[in-house]
């Protein structure tokens, strides 16, 4: 009996959400057009990720030549050992992420993960809410420059924001005092109650003192567009962007609260349990335990547990340049540079294949990883393989623990390529 594919080629789908880019706009519909000709771009579809992963709401497809297409939760459960003994054992036979491409368009909701142990208690009192008892700690790698909230600002800023902007003093109202007193002191737990207390009365704030509040603040940004030094003193590129596809959500204050990160291609931010944060547009990698749960407050239509996530969150102020997440590099005839951050569901390293570079090398790991090529073209071989995978942009393949690939890229063109892999080692 013929050894089971150690290297297979993926068949990966997209879900279309109503934050996802335009058409041809998306990253992720051109990326599953690239490897799958048979597939249309509708340039009036909202394209939003592509999962790579065994999560049964978008699951990957095992496609080898001349056998049928079955699940790649499936292909895991048949064949376990391709995971890595340490994977196994700490999972459980289950691969523990899951890999995505996003394209943002939209903000999506101002939200926080649990950590493992919350999770496993919402979802026991709450199952309809928190489908899994599992952590989501996620990282993002930008693909285009991208922009998304993370992480609560160091708390002078903040006092300076109530300070300066009466409309945001009037949303979060009277405990606003509070926070600037604190701002003075050198005590982090009291710094972190303030911060905690106005953001729960922002929150919890009254609908139409909130809807009253930002309308005169928009309209008042609207009026400095021209005054480029006054509209970023009220953060008001982000501000009008935020209202203009959420009207009167009060989740546009949440700005004065939390860091603006501004990613370039290549940059991360690493999303730890009890880290607010939202993406607010352009296209990335996430990366992330393979969990559905989301604790919401602002800037959604979806569920909104307002009381969940203010006890939940790490209140502590940090500066915008500590949300980065920098990655380990290493320069040779390729540029490799690993996220690892400090969680044993994941890890990501990106490969950066200069213009004449002809080969390079994906080594083995202990762990069972999956890949997929953003930019150029060539083919990947190993020992298992009978016939070498063509890979493109879109291309996603499997690679089985203890497992090395060559790939060759034609033309001398470069090629970019992601890998996840668990973080256990």
């Amino acid at each position: 009996m013929a050894s089971p594919a150690r290297v297979f080629s993926l068949k990966c789908a997209v879900q279309q959400y109503a934050w996802g880019k335009l058409g041809k706009e998306s990253a992720v519909a051109q990326l599953k057009a690239g490897a799958d000709p048979s597939f249309t771009i509708d340039e009036n579809a909202k394209y939003a990720e592509l999962w790579m992963g065994t999560h049964p709401n978008c699951p990957s497809m095992v496609s080898i030549p001349g056998q049928e297409e079955i699940t790649l939760q499936k292909w895991v459960e048949k064949h376990p050992e391709q995971l890595g003994p340490e994977v196994r054992s700490y999972f459980h036979d289950s691969l523990p992420f899951l890999f995505k491409v996003l394209s943002v368009r939209t903000a999506l909701s101002i939200q926080a993960h649990p950590n493992k142990v919350h999770a496993e208690l919402l979802h026991k009192n709450h199952p309809d809410l928190y489908k899994d008892p599992n952590h989501k700690p996620e990282m993002a790698i930008a693909l285009t420059p991208f922009v998304g909230l993370c992480g609560f600002r160091p708390i002078k800023e903040v006092a300076q924001f109530l300070q300066d902007v009466d409309e945001f003093r009037e949303a979060v109202g009277t405990r606003a005092g509070k926070l600037i007193s604190a701002s003075h002191s050198m005590d982090m737990p009291l710094q972190r109650e303030a911060m905690k207390d106005c953001f729960m009365a922002l929150m919890e704030q009254e609908e139409k003192v909130v809807k009253s509040s930002l309308a005169g603040l928009v309209n008042k940004v609207k009026t400095l567009q021209n005054n480029p030094a006054e509209l970023k003193r009220f953060e008001g590129e982000v501000l009008l962007k935020l209202d203009s596809e959420f009207p009167g959500d009060r989740g546009c204050f949440a700005i004065y609260f939390l860091n603006i990160v501004r990613l370039e291609p290549g940059e991360a931010m690493f999303l730890e349990a009890n880290l607010p944060h939202a993406y607010l547009s352009g296209d990335c990698m996430e990366c992330m335990a393979c969990s559905d749960n989301v604790v919401r407050a602002g800037l959604t239509p979806k569920y909104i547990d307002v009381r969940t996530l203010c006890e939940m969150l790490d209140y502590t102020g940090r500066p915008v340049s500590r949300t980065k997440f920098l990655g380990i590099e290493s320069h040779g005839n390729v540029d490799i540079t690993i996220f690892n951050p400090p969680v044993p569901d994941f890890g990501v390293s990106k490969f950066e294949v200069p213009e004449g570079t002809a080969s390079f090398q994906l080594q083995s790991f202990e762990s069972a990883s999956i890949c997929i090529v953003i930019r150029g073209e060539g083919e990947a071989s190993s020992e298992s393989l009978s016939s070498p995978l063509k890979v493109r942009p879109g291309s996603v393949f499997f690679v089985a623990c203890e497992t090395s690939v060559d790939v060759s890229v034609s033309g001398g063109s470069g090629m970019l390529l992601f890998r996840a892999y668990s973080g256990i080692f």
